[in-house]
């Protein structure tokens, strides 16, 4: 048997009227759960268009990077030129000329001159006085007054105040031979184009016998003839030869550079000494080399004194000669001087020369 259920219209309006709330509610969701895929897609596209803006913006600041970036390495690339280019010529113009040393020639020649003179002296006096018997024995055993320079600077301790004198001496003597050949090479220009080859020549031939005289001069020092005579007779001819040769030279290119100019009073004077210490010299080695003729082959009374004696003329003729170097350079100065090769040429090209 079936049982049936029915349903009045007020149980089905009370129900109705029930459910009809829940069923608003469950609308209301179903409504909010269909429009949350639309809200959020819409979101999503709106954070995926601005990121998408985003990364054009980094590209677009990106590509200005980039196509500035060249530019400015270009700039850079100039200005570290720029700068190196500044720094390379910052040294040269702060490397100013520095003298470290400044001494009047003048007064250098003199020294160098006189040393050897005076030191002559000192050793001629106390040989002769304290040891007068050694300074004067020779091998023909006669009687001498005047010993021999070899003989004074070849006893001890003379020989080595002579050889401390003459090294002292010599140190000067070869520059000074330089700067003379210097000094004639600056007066060739007013000379006659015919004339420069010939007295280039001499100059430079005045150089090389001054050289050897002063090698010479060390040669006869250092090997004494009490040592090894042989030698030290050679050494001294060849400082007699050379010690004459360039004398006359040098008178000879004198009046080469001279001729038909008005000379000054110094100039004058060195000129003037030059040739009477010349002639000196030359009479001299005659009487020197009569009088040794006469000590070695026939062993006379003070032969080897009058020997003795020409040969202090020709030491002393020799130095003053050297001497006239005063009036030659009477007003120079020489210099050391630190800096760049060109400042100093530039220098010294700006500054008038003084003769």
């Amino acid at each position: 048997m079936q049982k049936t259920t029915t349903t009045t219209p007020a149980a089905a309006a009370g129900t109705g009227a029930a459910a009809s709330p829940a069923a608003a509610e469950t609308a209301d969701s179903v409504a909010s759960m269909a429009a949350t895929p639309s809200s959020s897609s819409s979101l999503t596209a709106a954070s995926a268009s601005q990121h998408s803006s985003n990364n054009s913006s980094e590209r677009g600041s990106d590509s200005i990077i980039d196509s500035s970036g060249p530019a400015q390495q270009q700039q850079q690339k100039e200005d570290e030129q720029e700068t190196t280019i500044s720094t390379k010529h910052e040294p040269k113009s702060e490397q100013s000329m520095a003298i470290h040393y400044l001494a009047s020639f003048h007064e250098i020649c003199v020294v160098t001159a006189l040393l050897p003179l005076v030191t002559l002296f000192t050793c001629f006096v106390t040989a002769y006085v304290f040891q007068y018997d050694d300074v004067h024995e020779t091998h023909c055993r006669v009687y001498n007054i005047v010993p021999s320079i070899s003989a004074i600077t070849g006893v001890s301790p003379q020989r080595y105040f002579w050889r401390f004198s003459i090294a002292l001496h010599i140190g000067p003597r070869i520059p000074i031979a330089f700067v003379y050949k210097n000094y004639y090479r600056a007066q060739l220009a007013r000379l006659a184009p015919s004339l420069v080859p010939k007295t280039s020549w001499l100059i430079t031939l005045i150089l090389v016998l001054n050289c050897i005289e002063i090698a010479a001069l060390g040669g006869v020092t250092y090997i004494s003839n009490r040592e090894n005579y042989p030698v030290h007779e050679r050494i001294f001819i060849t400082f007699m030869i050379c010690s004459l040769c360039y004398m006359l030279a040098t008178i000879k290119l004198n009046g080469i550079l001279n001729a038909r100019q008005t000379l000054t009073e110094q100039q004058r004077l060195s000129i003037k000494w030059k040739k009477i210490l010349f002639v000196v010299s030359i009479l001299s080695t005659i009487g020197l080399l009569v009088f040794f003729a006469k000590h070695r082959f026939y062993c006379h009374d003070l032969a080897f004194s009058w020997f003795a004696f020409f040969e202090y003329l020709i030491a002393i003729a020799n130095m003053l000669f050297h001497f006239t170097i005063i009036w030659d350079f009477p007003s120079q100065f020489m210099v050391i001087v630190q800096g760049p090769r060109e400042n100093l040429l530039q220098y010294l090209g700006a500054k008038p020369k003084l003769n």
